[in-house]
């Protein structure tokens, strides 16, 4: 009973990654992307 429940957890780990790398492979991780702008002081003295 014990090696069964070893071996579905090795299985279920094992999957885990590869669901892991199938996603940072095929996934859209690019952050939204927009223009901003800010005015800026300038001390020059």
């Amino acid at each position: 009973m014990m090696g069964w429940i070893v071996k579905a957890v090795l299985v279920l780990v094992v999957l885990g990654f590869v669901a892991l790398a199938a996603f940072a492979y095929l996934g859209d991780m690019t952050p939204p992307q927009d223009e901003e702008t800010r005015p800026v002081t300038l001390d020059a003295n």
